[in-house]
């Protein structure tokens, strides 16, 4: 029977002979339909990656090189466009919709022969925490079917938490892949903003948005990582900064020179759960006991952080989704008008969901004449004191650390009717966005109530190397439990 851990393993099996693309694509394409309860997938191209796996197949027996890639099982969150495939953001608004061009993620994967196995369900344009905003409805964590999965990227999160896919690319706005990670105990990782190209990722705000990347184990990141960054002459904010040999550079650690530091107030939090508050410090314990330097420090901003990325977010959520007004393309309402202001509020309003068009109120009001300088421009003040603020942290250290969520994977359906109690539980996720630097969730613990939960760290950016190099450290070191196979 197939069976994947990492890369590669899988390669090594695939050049010895003991098992093959299409035995793999056909274990994951059962795989799939047997979970279809959890709701991960929207669409799944079984005949078409079956054929690409074909073809890979043959390719190998004739003894051409194979690619970085070659056979890799991928699934995409459904905000990632994939040319002459649906792509939906999980709204009425795009229902039906077909790409007509890739993202350049999704070049740079099919170049090093990955395979698509399909797209991921998610929240409506990215925008949620627990994935309970989709026209396809909720997805369910496959550890325990009464819990949230995590948002936004709740879809690509499952998929590799419940065996779906090998590995999935999602978004992260403010914490859609680092949350989601940790709810479901996989790694989940945000690289710096620019790293990644965001050509044909659907956009939510656009100074925040970074393609992210979720898997099982950090060589399996960091050989992703490598493959997806760089340059793209279609995305003006994405970086020239060269990109390492992120797989080679896993090295074990060679010392525990890395300065960490951790927040004081992050750990005063009043929505921080006990057990993650214990967890937490017995760590930094341990951390300090194999000889690094870690240090408390005062983080007088940490109450401004939620507030300014919400501000900020929405004001550019009501200026990306103002396109969407069935004219060009979009829902359509069939309702007869005459007003072209009733036939945009007519189609916005059946093709957006509640929480989208909540978010697209609440950036129009903040971007309106009369409360832009009370509202945004001052959120935009708070970023700038936080991007100083970070680099002033980063002259003396290396490596911010803090929980990944205030809490475990809560019920289905428990914080829906309570908005601000949703977005206050992206309270350790945010920051990073919103001063553009690389964060990573890493699975270590167990709740008492079954739940897994992690550490997330941050480094300055484009040190995504540090990180991994980190991370990895932590997983070889300090990871408490496995999850069951699912």
């Amino acid at each position: 029977m197939f069976t994947f851990h990492s890369i590669q393993d899988y390669h090594t099996a695939l050049q010895n002979g003991s098992t093959s693309c299409v035995e793999a694509v056909q274990f994951y394409i059962k795989k799939i339909d047997a979970a279809r309860h959890l709701n991960v997938y929207t669409n799944v191209y079984a005949d078409e990656a079956l054929q690409a796996a074909h073809m890979l197949d043959q390719k190998r027996k004739s003894g051409r090189s194979m690619g970085k890639l070659h056979g890799v099982v991928v699934g995409l969150k459904d905000v990632i466009c994939y040319k002459n495939h649906p792509i939906s953001a999980a709204s009425k608004s795009l229902e039906n919709f077909i790409s007509i061009y890739s993202a350049t993620v999704v070049d740079r994967l099919l170049q090093e022969e990955a395979i698509i196995i399909g797209h991921q369900n998610c929240d409506e344009f990215a925008m949620g925490s627990t994935n309970e905003n989709s026209i396809y409805g909720k997805v369910l964590n496959a550890l325990d079917i009464t819990r949230v999965p995590g948002g936004s990227s709740g879809g690509p999160a499952v998929a590799v938490q419940a065996n779906l896919c090998m590995i999935s690319l999602g978004s992260d706005t403010g914490g859609s892949v680092r949350q989601p990670a940790d709810f479901c105990g996989i790694i989940g990782l945000k690289p710096t903003y620019g790293r990644i190209s965001r050509h044909g990722l659907i956009a939510y705000a656009s100074s925040f948005d970074q393609i992210g990347i979720f898997a099982k184990n950090i060589p399996d990141v960091a050989l992703t990582l490598e493959i997806i960054s760089g340059n793209d002459p279609y995305d003006a904010t994405s970086s020239h900064t060269p990109v390492p040999d992120f797989q080679k550079g896993l090295d074990p650690l060679k010392s525990s020179n890395s300065r960490i530091v951790f927040f004081k107030e992050a750990l005063q939090h009043k929505s921080l759960d006990p057990e993650i508050h214990t967890a937490f410090l017995q760590f930094v314990e341990k951390l300090r006991s194999k000889g690094f330097q870690v240090q408390e420090i005062d983080f007088e901003y940490l109450e401004y952080i939620v507030p300014a990325y919400y501000v900020l977010t929405t004001a550019e959520a009501s200026s990306n989704l103002s396109r969407y007004d069935g004219v060009k393309y979009g829902y359509r309402s069939k309702k007869p008008t005459i007003a072209l202001t009733e036939f945009y509020k007519k189609n916005r309003s059946a093709g957006f969901g509640k929480e989208v068009k909540r978010r697209i109120l609440l950036g129009t009001f903040v971007l309106s004449a009369g409360y832009y300088d009370a509202y945004f421009t001052r959120a935009q003040q708070v970023r700038k004191l936080l991007i100083d603020k970070t680099r002033l942290i980063f002259n003396d250290f290396d490596i911010i650390l803090s929980p990944s969520s205030p809490t475990p994977a809560f019920k289905i359906g428990e914080k829906m009717n309570d908005p601000i109690a949703m977005y206050l539980a992206d309270i350790y996720t945010v920051y990073a966005n919103l001063v553009g630097i690389p964060g990573i969730s890493v699975p270590l613990f167990r709740h008492t109530n079954g739940m897994p939960f992690g550490i997330q760290a941050m480094t300055n950016q484009f040190k995504e190397l540090p990180l991994l190099q980190f991370s990895h450290y932590l997983m070889q070191q300090f990871k408490s439990y496995e999850n069951p196979t699912l």
